[in-house]
């Protein structure tokens, strides 16, 4: 089962590329790096970490 590379933050709904920094919580909910900062690292959904995604080169 491969990760899920959401395209948008889900907070502030900014556009992420693949090869972008981004952070995900164990459940793949999706932020960019300002809302992650705002939220101290914690996924507002499941109270998770949220942590660094894995990049994947752009196509």
């Amino acid at each position: 089962m491969a990760l899920e590379m959401r395209e948008i933050c889900e907070r502030c709904e900014v556009s992420l590329t693949a090869d972008g920094p981004a952070s995900i919580c164990s459940y793949e909910c999706t932020f960019c790096a300002d809302c992650t900062a705002a939220m101290e690292s914690n996924c507002p959904n499941c109270g998770g970490d949220l942590v660094v995604r894995p990049r994947r080169k752009a196509a």
